[in-house]
């Protein structure tokens, strides 16, 4: 039982937004994309934009039905799935002339599908049979989706009281995937959520079918090893397999950066590539048992277990290594997709300033009220805005959606720790404090630091769709990962493929290091940063965070000394010089003075 795919690569999720309708635009060609399904709010709006654009009647979902955000999710997916099964229809009808959709799905396949070249058979011999066969054996890239595990905000009646926990965020939008019509995947990211996942078993399509076959297959974003077999035998312990282990680089990534203690890519795809078949067929024997033993459908065989590597990939020799040296089965090229109209939602503004950013615009940040490292674009209008703000002694945003409302340092329902009241009660609890002036300073910047997200990843598709967004909120939030510093311009979907592919090269001309090495650097200036804020007030545990951060980096270093990479002899002196940087960090030795 293995996924059919065409192509090598995806389309990850980005923001809330810019990749909510990209099935509809890319799926009919091969390609899979993740929709965002956080935003019930933004997921309706745009049910109806492809509802009337489609010649369909719209009936709005509102807030007043019972279960309307689940409702809500479902109709969208359900309306997604039907697009891109007539274009696929449709298409499978064209002629093969040069612009219809049938001759692009088989121009933009890779030289290496069976499926390319029998199409390039095909061109040269016209034979009928060879052309019914590439006809019938187009497929639409997986229509996927994303959940943030721990994005789940408790929801409230019109008279306050809490709901029950099945419409919590993340639950309901479970609930909305779930009772969907695709046959695709939902990806887990940001961590491991337990009441989610047991609410997983509550849905027959998670498990498999009397052909042994899943409708829903669940996919694990995750950053090392570790996690990943930790998570597989909690959800294998309830009988339910993972399709897909999608590694994503700590901190070379867009969105947000979830840092491991200073393991490094490579040694973590070196660790999948190893133990792989013996975590699968651990959690195979795992699964088989719990089915058994629920007297349900079990695996008439072994099943696909995917290993994906996504983050900071931007050569096709890359793309190739990773896919060859750590049997890799699929890359995510994130990023670079918002370059592409074609793929994605970013409005023109944002996009003029994506194309023509230096390598500074990109930076890690503490914008993300989930108290993550974010990825953060210095000239969106967000930023702009949130500046402009502080500038009026206005600080913090309004809170509309609510979605990252965690905090109840000042009330009893939780709030937004971006929104304008809880800024203005901790300024207010700072000022009290009588600080020194570069004390005071400091700790104000950490508090206003914190930027809307919920509004501000949504209103550029809205933008692009000719939408006014609510509440006049209409600047826009972008979270593109560092390695968008080489590119430069706007590309047509098929000179983005055909970058992933190596049949052009659409790199700037910026020295552009190897991913790992732009990934060790990221790492290295982390901890650096991580020392500095800690120094002051060290304690145990944070001296043997950062030392075992430390050590992970130099063995990581060791590592790729020894790695066999294409042109590794020419990133080696930049290797040598974070090896320094990296042993001439000092940390202090608590745990010795204590003893």
């Amino acid at each position: 039982m293995s996924k059919k795919i065409a192509h090598s690569f995806h389309i990850p999720v980005m923001g809330l937004g810019f990749t909510i309708d990209t099935p509809v635009k890319v799926a009919h060609l091969g390609i899979s994309s993740v929709i965002s399904i956080m935003d019930d709010h933004l997921v309706e709006e745009m049910r109806e934009v492809h509802s009337k654009a489609n010649g369909r009647v719209f009936i709005p979902i509102l807030k007043t039905e019972n279960d309307y955000r689940a409702k809500r999710i479902q109709a969208y997916l359900n309306l997604v799935n039907e697009l891109v099964n007539e274009k696929i229809e449709a298409m499978r009808l064209q002629s093969w002339e040069e612009g219809t959709d049938l001759h692009r799905y088989f121009e933009l396949l890779p030289e290496t599908s069976p499926l390319k070249q029998a199409y390039q058979t095909w061109l040269l011999t016209k034979e009928e049979s060879l052309e019914n066969y590439l006809r019938e054996s187009i497929i639409p890239g997986s229509i996927d989706v994303n959940i943030m595990s721990k994005v789940n905000k408790t929801n409230y009646s019109k008279e306050g009281e809490a709901l029950e926990k099945e419409y919590a965020d993340a639950l309901s939008a479970l609930r909305g995937y779930a009772l969907s019509d695709l046959k695709s995947s939902v990806i887990f990211s940001a961590g491991y959520n337990p009441l989610l996942y047991s609410y997983i078993e509550q849905f027959g399509d998670f498990f498999p079918n009397e052909q042994g076959e899943l409708k829903k297959q669940i996919i694990l974003k995750v950053s090392d090893f570790r996690s990943a077999l930790t998570q597989g035998k909690l959800l294998a312990k309830k009988g339910l397999w993972i399709s897909e282990f999608r590694i994503e680089s700590g901190l070379n990534c867009g969105g947000h950066a979830f840092a491991t203690d200073g393991l490094l890519l490579g040694p973590i795809l070196e660790e999948f590539k190893r133990s792989r078949e013996e975590m699968k067929q651990e959690l195979f024997d795992m699964c088989q048992k719990v089915l058994t033993e629920k007297e349900g459908i079990r695996f008439s065989e072994l099943p696909e277990m995917r290993i994906t590597v996504q983050g900071g990939i931007g050569t096709s020799e890359e793309n190739e290594f990773l896919l060859d040296h750590y049997q890799t089965q699929g890359t995510g090229w994130g990023s670079p997709f918002l370059l592409v109209p074609e793929a994605t939602n970013v409005d023109e503004a944002t996009l003029a300033a994506l194309a023509t950013a230096e390598e500074s615009d990109y930076y890690m940040s503490h914008a993300s009220p989930l108290g993550v490292p974010f990825n953060n674009f210095r000239k969106s209008s967000s930023e702009k805005q949130r500046l402009e703000r502080i500038e009026k002694g206005k600080p913090g945003s309004p809170c509309n959606l609510e979605y990252l409302s965690t905090n109840t340092e000042f009330t009893e329902k939780p709030i937004c720790t971006a929104s304008r009241q809880y800024q203005h009660a901790k300024i207010k609890e700072l000022e009290a404090q009588n600080l020194p002036k570069n004390e005071f300073q400091k700790l104000f910047d950490k508090i206003t630091e914190k930027a809307c997200l919920c509004t501000g990843l949504g209103t550029s598709v809205l933008k692009n769709h000719g939408i006014k967004p609510k509440h006049h909120l209409n600047s826009i939030a972008i979270c593109p990962g560092p390695n968008l510093a080489y590119f430069s311009g706007v590309y047509s979907l098929k000179e983005m493929v055909d970058h992933i592919y190596g049949r052009i090269n659409i790199l700037n001309t910026k020295n552009r290091p190897n991913l790992f090495v732009k990934e060790l650097g990221l790492y290295v200036d982390y901890l650096k940063n991580e020392l500095a804020e800690s120094i002051e007030n060290m304690n145990v545990k944070q001296e043997r965070y950062l030392k075992t951060f430390k050590q992970n980096l130099l063995a990581g270093v060791e590592y790729y000394k020894a790695l066999q990479v294409p042109n590794w002899n020419d990133m080696l002196p930049d290797l040598k010089q974070l090896e320094s940087r990296i042993e001439a960090l000092v940390i202090p030795s608590l745990e010795r003075n204590l003893a």
